[in-house]
């Protein structure tokens, strides 16, 4: 019973964010209409929007996007994103004082450490999963990937065995092997051999 519980769960939590997302993207589409339509008085400083009310408004418009791609994505660089903006809204927009614009500043200098010294290079990824047999010169094209390979035949499973036995990795499903921007991972076996191996890319 826990586990349907959960399962429930998690996929009532996905249609909720999705939702969400959808609310958001349609409030932030009839603001920026609003927006554009009352670029007219811009010019006159003494009604709205003046240029501070400009860039705020754009602030809010741009950190709602963001919102919108940390609902769908998940990653932590969305997350950081969001951050960056939200923080640099406050030290462009509020004029309150000195020490606060340079704890801001500080602020953005900590998530840029962060993400440098952080982030794995695999935390932003795009996965595909492939037949074995797939040709690697035709992926490599598709996906402007450097998939090593030393022939024009040769295959995913071809360069997959080859990395495994050069690091002594068993075959199962969920195996890895890792390259400079790029791992493959086997998806599926059958009758001991595999069908489908996984490219997975760093995207950031």
């Amino acid at each position: 019973m826990e586990k349907y519980a959960r399962i429930f769960l998690k996929k009532l939590t996905k249609v909720m964010e999705f939702v969400i997302a959808v609310v958001l993207a349609c409030g932030i589409i009839i603001m920026i209409g609003q927006l554009v339509l009352s670029i007219g008085e811009l010019p006159d400083l003494n009604t709205y929007p003046n240029y501070d009310d400009l860039l705020t408004a754009c602030f809010n418009l741009i950190i709602g996007v963001e919102l919108i791609r940390m609902l769908y994505l998940h990653t932590p660089v969305t997350v950081f994103e969001v951050l960056l903006f939200a923080i640099a809204r406050q030290v462009i927009i509020d004029h309150s004082s000195p020490l606060n614009s340079l704890i801001g500043m500080v602020a953005i200098a900590i998530l840029f450490a962060t993400r440098k010294f952080l982030f794995a290079p695999f935390d932003e990824t795009d996965k595909t999963v492939f037949r074995a047999g797939q040709k690697v010169r035709h992926i490599n094209r598709l996906f402007r990937l450097g998939i090593p390979c030393d022939g024009a035949d040769d295959t995913l499973l071809d360069v997959l065995a080859k990395k495994m036995e050069e690091a002594g990795t068993e075959p199962g499903i969920g195996a890895c092997v890792y390259f400079t921007d790029f791992g493959l991972r086997i998806a599926r076996m059958k009758d001991g051999k595999i069908t489908r191996i996984e490219v997975i890319r760093s995207i950031q």
